[in-house]
């Protein structure tokens, strides 16, 4: 389900980052409320739950809330989320709640979102809505949006992405599964599974804010 289900590509130390599949930001359409067009990549997805997820895992999540980073002058919708099967889920339903159970954690985010390019030499970047976090309402009605470019995208053709799926029968990059398994079995084998993880380190922990946000403008 686009609304639910989160594919984790990395863990910052924060939170779990994936992306929310069957979304698009289509760079062909300026948003009314940042003024940006779509940066052409999935929403991304921060879940703030407390168990470090392994890459390419996919998680059902609660969405919570949204903010509007402008990267390089595109929009770049950030959704905040948690796994359904977190001890927390249960009382956390809107952005609200992520602020009165886990303090300063939205503060920190939006930080990192600011400044997490200046070591490779870029600007800061900057947010739509003067930083606001909007609401889960807001977030579901940017999630319905996106889905429809992608929704778009997968019944036409277009030349810079490769829309292979075996599952959107509509489409026009629709292929069958035997063709998608020789794509499969076509990729190296991967090296081996590396040492082994100790799991004292396989939990997010939250730790009340200590450092005003304005240290990071």
């Amino acid at each position: 389900d686009h609304k639910e289900a989160v594919v984790s590509t990395q863990s910052t130390g924060i939170w779990n980052y994936g992306a929310l599949p069957q979304t698009w930001e289509d760079p062909n359409h300026v948003d009314s409320g940042t003024g940006a067009a779509g940066d052409d990549d999935p929403l991304d997805a921060v879940e703030i739950g407390s168990a470090v997820a392994t890459r390419g895992e996919v998680k059902q999540v609660k969405i919570l809330g949204v903010i509007a980073m402008i990267d390089e002058g595109e929009t770049d919708w950030k959704l905040v989320c948690i796994d359904r099967n977190d001890p927390m889920a249960d009382s956390l339903s809107d952005i609200q709640d992520v602020e009165a159970k886990m303090p300063g954690i939205l503060e920190a985010t939006r930080d990192w979102f600011r400044i997490y390019k200046v070591p490779t030499g870029k600007p800061m970047n900057e947010f739509a809505y003067k930083g606001e976090w909007k609401n889960r309402d807001f977030a579901n009605n940017v999630i319905n949006e996106t889905h429809g470019y992608w929704n778009a995208l997968m019944s036409g053709q277009n030349a810079k992405i490769n829309c292979s799926n075996t599952t959107v029968t509509s489409s026009k990059s629709n292929i069958s599964v035997d063709e998608a398994s020789g794509v499969l079995g076509s990729q190296p084998d991967k090296s081996g599974d590396g040492p082994p993880v100790d799991a004292s380190t396989q939990d997010h922990c939250f730790v009340s804010r200590t450092v005003p946000e304005k240290v990071c403008h």
